[in-house]
C-alpha cells in the first residue's frame, strides 16, 4: 500500500475551502463559481502545491491546469495516465465535491515519490474548467474542450449572466492559456469523486468502482393555457396552465419510478417552473417546465422521453391547452472501462478498503474522457448523501481510503510492480 498522508491531504482540502467560504453555522460551504476571484486563488494554490511536488504545470486555452510527473524511470514519449478532477463549485456547495479528486490525484503522486516506486510513464494530475457549470454552459465544459465536443472558440464565447465571457472571466484571474489539452493522447484516465448519495455508507464501504456514468437529457416543456380572473371564472370553464403543468409532473416522476416498465436505474425530475403571470389572483395562463431524465440506458432515456411526449400531447387533448417540448441538451451514458475498473478493484484489495461496484447518477468529466480513451471512477463515502450543500461531508479516514485506492490504480497503470 502506497503511504498516503491523510494530514496532508486534509490540510490541502481545508486550505481551498477558504477560498470562496461562507458562513454556514455547522456546514464548510463554499461559493467558487468558474473564472472568479475565488476560482482565482483556488487555482494559485493548487498550482503552488503542483509545483512543490516537483510537477510540470501548464495551462490551456480553456484554463485547464495541468501537472506533469515525467520521472527518470519514465519513457517521456509514452502516453500518459492522468488523473484529477476540478475546484469549481455550485453556489453555496460543500468542502469535498472537486477538490477532493483534484488533491487526491496529486497526494497519490506524492505517495508513489514517498515510497520511491519507478513508474513506465509519465502521470499528469489535472483540474479541470468549470464542470459544475453554473457560469458558464452546461457543465464539464473544460473536459468537453479536451475531448473535441466543444471547440475552445465556442467555449470562449460563452457568457453568463452579465454578459461576461468565459474568455474574459479567465483572462480576468490569469488563467487564460495557450493551446488545448488532448485528452485522447491519455493512456488512461481516473477521478476519484464523493459519491453523492448513501449506497456507501449503506454498506459500510470505502470506496466505490462505478461501471457507468448514467447519460442525462434536459427537456424544456412549454405549456400555453389562458390566463383569467381566480374569482369570476368557473372551474368548468378553465384552461389552466399549471394543473396541466401539475399533472405532468406527476406523470414524469411515475414514469420514472417504473409505475410503467422502464429501468430501475431511471430518475426523472421536474427541477424548474416558471409560472406566468404569477399572481395568486390570477388563473396561470403559461408555464415552463425544466425536465431532468436521467438512465445508465440510452434506450430507457429516449423510452421516457416517449413517453413524456405521449404524456403531454394527452394532457393538452384532456385540458385543452397547447404543449411544445424542447430538448437541447443531451449527454449519452458512458461505460468505465474493464481495465480501469480492475485496476481500481485490485488496488482496494492490496491496500485493504472494502470496495463496491455501482453505477453514477451524476454526471463528471470522466463521462467526456471515457469517449476518447480508457477511462474509471471511484467513489468516497458521503455521510448521508448529502451534496451540493455546506454540510456536505466525507471522513477523512475515507478520504484517505479512497486516495489509496486511486493511487494504487494510478501506480498499476502506470507500470509500476504493485505485487
Amino acid at each position: 500500500m502506497l503511504p498516503v498522508s491523510q494530514r496532508r491531504l486534509r490540510s490541502d482540502i481545508e486550505a481551498n475551502g477558504e477560498f470562496g467560504s461562507i458562513d454556514e453555522g455547522d456546514g464548510y460551504g463554499r461559493t467558487v463559481l468558474a473564472g472568479t476571484e475565488a476560482n482565482g486563488a483556488a487555482r494559485d494554490q493548487f498550482v503552488h502545491r503542483l509545483e512543490a511536488a516537483g510537477l510540470d504545470v501548464t495551462v490551456d486555452g480553456i484554463g485547464n491546469i495541468v501537472g506533469r510527473w515525467d520521472p527518470p524511470t519514465a519513457d517521456s514519449t509514452a502516453a500518459a495516465i492522468a488523473c484529477g478532477s476540478h475546484l469549481d463549485s455550485v453556489p453555496e456547495g460543500g468542502l469535498f465535491d472537486g477538490p477532493l479528486g483534484t488533491y487526491a490525484a496529486l497526494e497519490a503522486v506524492r505517495a508513489m515519490q514517498d515510497a520511491g516506486v519507478h513508474p513506465l510513464r509519465p502521470i499528469e494530475v489535472v483540474c479541470f474548467t468549470e464542470e459544475e457549470g453554473q457560469r458558464f454552459g452546461n457543465g464539464l465544459l473544460g473536459s468537453s474542450v479536451a475531448t473535441g465536443r466543444t471547440s475552445l472558440a465556442e467555449a470562449l464565447e460563452l457568457t453568463d449572466e452579465d454578459g461576461v465571457t468565459c474568455a474574459s472571466g479567465l483572462e480576468e484571474i490569469g488563467y487564460r492559456g495557450t493551446g488545448c489539452l488532448d485528452a485522447s493522447e491519455w493512456d488512461a484516465w481516473l477521478e476519484l469523486h464523493i459519491e453523492q448519495g448513501t449506497r456507501l455508507t449503506t454498506a459500510d464501504a470505502a470506496a466505490g468502482v462505478v461501471t457507468a456514468i448514467a447519460g442525462i437529457t434536459h427537456c424544456y416543456v412549454d405549456i400555453a393555457g389562458h390566463a383569467d380572473h381566480a374569482g369570476s371564472t368557473p372551474m368548468d370553464c378553465r384552461t389552466d396552465a399549471l394543473a396541466a403543468a401539475s399533472e405532468l409532473t406527476l406523470d414524469i416522476e411515475a414514469m420514472a419510478r417504473g409505475d410503467t416498465p422502464g429501468s430501475s436505474t431511471a430518475v426523472g425530475t421536474v427541477g424548474r417552473l416558471d409560472v406566468s403571470p404569477n399572481a395568486t389572483n390570477v388563473i396561470p395562463g403559461a408555464v415552463r417546465l425544466g425536465v431532468d431524465i436521467r438512465d445508465v440506458s440510452e434506450a430507457s432515456i429516449e423510452s421516457l422521453v416517449a413517453e413524456l411526449t405521449t404524456s403531454a400531447e394527452r394532457i393538452a387533448a384532456d385540458r385543452g391547452v397547447e404543449i411544445s417540448i424542447d430538448r437541447p441538451y443531451f449527454v449519452p451514458p458512458e461505460s468505465m472501462a474493464e481495465r480501469c475498473q480492475s485496476a481500481l478493484l485490485a488496488a482496494g484489495d492490496r491496500a485493504a478498503v472494502d470496495t463496491l461496484t455501482l453505477h453514477s447518477g451524476a454526471a463528471h468529466d470522466t463521462m467526456n474522457i471515457a469517449r476518447v480513451t480508457d477511462a474509471g471512477l471511484v467513489f468516497a463515502p458521503s455521510r448521508d448523501g448529502i451534496s451540493h450543500n455546506p454540510l456536505e461531508w466525507t471522513d477523512w479516514t475515507d478520504c484517505a481510503a479512497a486516495t489509496a485506492v486511486l493511487a494504487g490504480a494510478i501506480a498499476d497503470l502506470a507500470g509500476v510492480d504493485v505485487s
